[in-house]
């Protein structure tokens, strides 16, 4: 073990890592706590969850190849994927917020160090990981739009700790984003900062997080939700990629009253490779806590993470 840890540390930390977060005893008690149809005969909900995490992590090219692998498979093969094709969306789910919940203790001695990136604020940055059609799928539904797609998902990532906090598995991948966001409105707390793109910018998705006690920096929509201005926009000042404006704005809450927003502007130097040139966002975090050009920046990093709407 100590050869293993002089000339490759890393190596020997990951895996100690996943064996903290998919510890076998754990995921086997958390299938018991969480399941409502599904039961244990010979396959432990462990074993399913040890396949596809090496196919998560590419030693194994798919499940099939980790079963013919693995001496210890108590079940064929074709059981096993009836068992995956099973599982719940709710045991994902708590899957992976308590694998996130095991493994702050170990993120965190390596991030006291490191300020948050937001003062007084748990960043989540929410996006949807849709599954498009491709030739994974069975090969009569290829092609077609209307055919059963392999589902879709909205993830949180906590950009501080580099870690997915939370995430809502869907199986109907037609599902639009938004549809399936009030799971995740109900769990949001005080003191987190929601970061989204205009795919979230609907009434129902702001005054929820403002219900909360949740903040947020939403990419605003072209329609929605169409805020009243309350005043001309100023110019703030200029970020690496364009020149910051603000206003106050509103819309109505739930219950028709009005919410009033900054409204923060970016007019790029370069326009996007959609062609905009204007990006417009809706906060209801305070100036004092966050200034237009600081706003400007985190949505940018929003960019950084891969994603690109």
């Amino acid at each position: 073990m100590e050869r293993f840890i002089e000339h490759s540390p890393i190596s020997v930390m990951a895996r100690l890592g996943l064996q903290r977060a998919l510890d076998p005893a754990w995921i086997d008690e958390l299938f018991e706590q969480e399941r409502e149809t599904q039961y244990t005969r010979e396959l432990l909900f462990s074993t399913t969850v040890e396949m596809m995490s090496l196919v998560a992590v590419g030693l194994r090219p798919s499940v099939h190849a980790a079963a013919k692998a693995s001496p210890a498979l108590p079940v064929s093969i074709t059981a096993l994927y009836d068992k995956l094709s099973r599982t719940e969306p709710g045991l994902v789910r708590a899957l992976v917020q308590g694998s996130a919940q095991r493994l702050g203790p170990v993120v965190q001695p390596m991030l006291r160090k490191q300020p948050p990136s937001v003062n007084g604020y748990r960043l989540r940055i929410v996006d949807g990981s849709h599954l498009p059609a491709s030739e994974k799928r069975l090969k009569p539904l290829r092609g077609f739009r209307g055919a059963a797609l392999p589902g879709q998902s909205l993830v949180v990532y906590d950009p501080d700790t580099a870690m997915i906090v939370d995430l809502v598995p869907c199986e109907d991948a037609h599902a639009q984003e938004r549809a399936i966001m009030e799971t995740l409105l109900a769990s949001a707390q005080p003191a987190e900062l929601w970061i989204a793109d205009r795919n979230f910018s609907t009434r129902a998705i702001l005054a929820g997080w403002q219900r909360r006690g949740s903040a947020f920096i939403v990419r605003e929509h072209g329609r929605n939700p169409s805020p009243s201005e309350l005043e001309p926009l100023r110019e703030m000042g200029r970020v690496e990629t364009g020149i910051v404006y603000e206003q106050a704005v509103s819309i109505p809450d739930e219950s028709n009253a009005p919410l009033v927003l900054r409204r923060i502007e970016l007019h790029l130097d370069g326009a996007t490779e959609d062609g905009d040139t204007v990006i417009r966002l809706l906060t209801n975090v305070p100036a004092a806590h966050l200034t237009a050009e600081a706003v400007a920046r985190l949505y940018r990093r929003r960019w950084s993470i891969g994603v690109s709407r």
